[in-house]
C-alpha cells in the first residue's frame, strides 16, 4: 500500500480516537495529529510517537496483509502480561482490522543504549526479575506452543535463505544428514525442557529503561515453550556481546532465582546450562536465517552485518560442546562460510 495512503488513514484514525481519550479534553478543531517515527523495525511494522496534552503516546501501525494479525496476539498477550505485572504498553485505542493501535509510551531508551559494563549487573537483575514474573504466567491461556513443526520450520530458515539464497550453496546428501541429525539433537533438547511462556525476542532491544521494571516490548509471538529460550536470548543478543564467564554468571543466577521462584528450570545447573546452550544454537541458526530473509526478501541490509556475531555465538558453543555438536561443527568446516571467519 502507498506509504502516503497509508499515513492518511492513520491520521483519520487517531483523529476520531483522541476526541475519546479521558485526558485529551479538547474538540475536533484542537485536534493536531503530528507523528515522528519512534523506532525502526526488521518486519513491516513502524512505530510513532504522538505528542498530545503534554503526554507521549505511541501508536503502532501493522499494515495489512503482512502484519495485521499480529495485532490481535499483541492486544491479548499484552493484557496477559499486565495481569502478571509485567511494565506493558497499555492499549489505549485499537483497530484490528487496519491494524492500527494507539499505546502509552513507555520511554524513549532501550536497554541497547543505555547498557554497559558497568550497569550490566544491576540491569539484568532486574530483567531477570521481570522474566520470571514472565513465566509465571498461567499455561491455561490458549497461544501456540514451541512444536517440533515450529523448531524444525525455525531451523529450515538457516539453510534456505543463508545456505540457499545468501551463499549460493546447496548441501550435498551427506551434509544434508549433518543437517538432519544437527536438528534432531537440538529439537529433542528442546522438547525435553519444561515450559513456560516463550517471549521469543526477550532481550535489550526491547526492554525500555523505565522505573522500577523495565518495559517490555515487541511481545506479539509469544508462544509456550522451553523455559531456557529467553533468558538464552537475554545475553546472546544481536547487537552486543558478552564474555562468556559473564554469561555463565548470569545464568547462574537465574537459574538460582528461578528455582527458589518455583519456575520449573532444570534440577542442576549443569543440566541446565547444555540445555541453555543447545536452544541458543537453534536460536542463531534461526536468526541468522532470518537475517539473510530480511536483506533477500525485504531488501533491508543493515541485519545481514551481524551474521559473524551469531557464528561466533555457535563456535563458542561448538568448542566446549565438541561431543553435543559434533554434525554441526562438521558441516561449518565443510562449508567453509564467508561469514563464520574470525
Amino acid at each position: 500500500m502507498n506509504n502516503d495512503l497509508r499515513l492518511a488513514q492513520l491520521h483519520t484514525w487517531l483523529t476520531a480516537q483522541t476526541l475519546d481519550l479521558p485526558f485529551f479534553n479538547g474538540t475536533l478543531g484542537d485536534v493536531n495529529i503530528e507523528l515522528t517515527p519512534a523506532s525502526s523495525d526488521a518486519s513491516f511494522r513502524r512505530y510513532f510517537r504522538l505528542k498530545l496534552n503534554n503526554q507521549s503516546l505511541i501508536v503502532m501501525d501493522a499494515p495489512p496483509p503482512q502484519e495485521s494479525q499480529n495485532c490481535r496476539p499483541f492486544v491479548k498477550i499484552a493484557n496477559l502480561l499486565a495481569e502478571q505485572g509485567l511494565n506493558v504498553p497499555h492499549i489505549l485505542a485499537s483497530d484490528l482490522e487496519q491494524g492500527f493501535l494507539l499505546l502509552t509510551d513507555l520511554g524513549t531508551h532501550t536497554w541497547l543504549e543505555i547498557l554497559n559494563t558497568q550497569n550490566a549487573d544491576s540491569l539484568f537483575a532486574k530483567a531477570i526479575n521481570s522474566l520470571i514474573k514472565l513465566q509465571h504466567t498461567n499455561l491455561s491461556v490458549e497461544l501456540p506452543t514451541y512444536n517440533e513443526a515450529l523448531l524444525q520450520r525455525e531451523l529450515s530458515l538457516f539453510p534456505e535463505w543463508y545456505l540457499n539464497k545468501h551463499c549460493n550453496i546447496v548441501l550435498t546428501e551427506t551434509q544434508q544428514l549433518l543437517w538432519e541429525k544437527n536438528c534432531k539433537k537440538l529439537i529433542n533438547s528442546a522438547l525435553q525442557q519444561p515450559n513456560v511462556l516463550v517471549h521469543r525476542d526477550y532481550m535489550p532491544r526491547n526492554l525500555m529503561q523505565s522505573e522500577p521494571n523495565p518495559g517490555v516490548l515487541d511481545f506479539q509471538d509469544a508462544v509456550y515453550g522451553p523455559v531456557t529460550y529467553d533468558i538464552t536470548c537475554l545475553f546472546k543478543d544481536a547487537f552486543i556481546s558478552w564474555p562468556q564467564e559473564k554469561v555463565e554468571q548470569w545464568l547462574k543466577q537465574y537459574w538460582q532465582t528461578a528455582k527458589q521462584e518455583s519456575i520449573p528450570v532444570q534440577e542442576s545447573f549443569e543440566a541446565f546450562q547444555l540445555a541453555s546452550d543447545l536452544m541458543g544454537v537453534q536460536r542463531h541458526l534461526k536468526v541468522i536465517g532470518i537475517f539473510a530473509r530480511i536483506l533477500h526478501r525485504d531488501g533491508k541490509p543493515k541485519y545481514v552485518k551481524d551474521t559473524p556475531r551469531f557464528f561466533a555465538y555457535i563456535n563458542e558453543v561448538i568448542s566446549r560442546r565438541p561431543e553435543e555438536l559434533q554434525e554441526l561443527k562438521q558441516l561449518l568446516e565443510e562449508l567453509d562460510l564467508p561469514e563464520n571467519k574470525s
